[in-house]
């Protein structure tokens, strides 16, 4: 009944964001005379703090359509690789016709990124998968909308998420596939490559966890405390909520994004509340630059996603409540996870100083759960003075954090084959396929021409013995 009434309440509000939206733009343009009267500036900048205030935030854009490669700019196209009723893995696929100015980008390591189904839309990590391409090939995991999914599609659980990730890596191919987990899917991530391991399937070169609660006993946050003052019976009755009728996913059961965003923004409220004056005063001092960075950031704070009911009860109780993965006691469609079977995948652990969602250690436990890794193979890093968007995004991550990265992946990277043994080896393949051809087709003639003289020789001996075998009845009846 509550995602009605926000509906409603959203439906009611929409008449007077449309009227703020459009008084911000009078008061504003150059070419509006409303622009030149006493305090149009002040007018301007509440009727936008009011707009901003009320809109509906949609899922932005990516938007990355070029990336500098060795100080050359290469265009970017983005493709769906695989489409999934809960997530689409996207391709961010680099084209270039300057081969003489640049390296060969199909030897670039791949790399996934999979992000969080956590409230917030993949484009999050908008910042993460620009800087990435600069050296790599790049896919990402960008989840749906649980609201846009029709109920007939089923239920989604975190052992499907699993399965998702599973998925996506045997798409790309392991044979140089590097893999990048931020926040929340650290935990599904190490599931799913610890189960592959089990199996004994090709793994993904190295895996890098960023800010994930593989542990969440370890310095535990508030976000942690508020996981496990309530019992999991609360959430289900208190944050799970049906699909109104005006979405596909009518009737589905979820966590709404309304419901989370007003999570994210209790958690520092005082902090929302400043920055919305600060946009105001910048509005009035004609700082637009200040004014558009609030926009942007705010465009993506506030668009976010709800997540299927399922999935959101299973994260709470197998990562926060009961500690499964660290205890060794986690049943992933009946089998067990036990990532200390992971012999081959190089693991690469990254927390911020300041993160206040997943706390210093819950990010590092997973080193002594992969103990099948060679302590060589694995490295910790802690940024100093980082929070926890900033391991992925802005200055830091860019100055600090990805230089450390792209050493590690490079350092695991599976080493291409040199341009001139490819094309011995090529010339090698190609003459051994035309003689194994060649002897295929002379075969048959060597078949036939040994058949033909068999014939010959039979014919030429049959007749002289049948005569010799006439006479010597003849003499027998004699």
């Amino acid at each position: 009944m509550l995602y009605q009434l926000h509906e409603f309440w959203r439906a009611g509000l929409a008449p007077y964001t449309y009227f703020a939206d459009a008084g911000a733009k009078m008061y504003s343009a150059n070419d509006s005379w409303l622009a030149s009267v006493p305090g149009a500036q002040r007018t301007a900048a509440a009727f936008e703090l009011m707009y901003r205030l009320g809109k509906d935030y949609e899922k932005p854009e990516f938007g990355i359509h070029q990336v500098e490669v060795d100080s050359v700019a290469v265009p970017v196209v983005e493709r769906v690789a695989v489409e999934k009723p809960f997530c689409r893995l996207l391709r961010f696929k680099r084209f270039t016709d300057n081969e003489d100015k640049l390296r060969d980008l199909k030897d670039d390591p791949s790399v996934l990124v999979v992000a969080p189904l956590s409230g917030h839309h993949s484009t999050l990590l908008r910042d993460t998968v620009q800087t990435l391409l600069a050296d790599h090939k790049v896919y990402i995991t960008d989840w749906t909308d649980a609201r846009m999914v029709p109920a007939e599609a089923g239920p989604f659980q975190l052992d499907d998420y699993i399965a998702y990730v599973q998925e996506f890596i045997r798409h790309i191919g392991t044979d140089n596939l590097h893999v990048v987990s931020v926040c929340q899917p650290t935990v599904p991530v190490l599931a799913a490559v610890s189960l592959m391991a089990a199996h004994g399937e090709p793994l993904p070169k190295s895996m890098t966890m960023m800010g994930g609660p593989i542990d969440t006993r370890e310095s535990p946050t508030s976000v942690n405390n508020l996981a496990t003052r309530q019992p999991l019976s609360w959430f289900e009755n208190n944050v799970i909520h049906n699909v109104p009728a005006n979405y596909p996913g009518h009737g589905r059961r979820v966590y709404p994004g309304f419901l989370q965003h007003m999570g994210f923004v209790a958690m520092n409220p005082e902090r929302h509340q400043t920055s919305h004056w600060d946009f105001y005063q910048d509005l009035l001092k004609g700082d637009l630059d200040s004014a558009a960075s609030h926009r942007k950031f705010y465009d993506e704070y506030n668009a976010v996603l709800d997540m299927p009911a399922e999935y959101y009860l299973d994260t709470i109780r197998t990562v926060f409540q009961e500690h499964l993965l660290p205890r060794g006691l986690w049943d992933v469609a009946g089998e067990r996870v036990d990532p200390s079977k992971i012999r081959d995948c190089a693991l690469l652990t990254i927390e911020g100083e300041l993160d206040d969602i997943s706390g210093q250690g819950q990010t590092r436990a997973a080193h002594k759960l992969c103990t099948g890794i060679p302590a060589a193979d694995r490295q910790h890093v802690t940024v100093p003075g980082a929070g926890h968007y900033g391991i992925f995004s802005g200055r830091r991550w860019r100055t600090q954090v990805y230089p450390q990265v792209r050493a590690f992946i490079a350092d695991h990277a599976a080493k291409p084959v040199d341009q001139p043994v490819q094309h011995a080896l090529f010339a090698l393949k190609t003459s051994a396929s035309s003689k194994l051809a060649a002897k295929k087709a002379s075969a048959p003639k060597k078949a036939v021409a040994t058949k033909n003289l068999v014939a010959a020789r039979k014919v030429s001996v049959s007749k002289p013995a049948a005569k010799k075998l006439a006479t010597k009845s003849a003499s027998k009846k004699r």
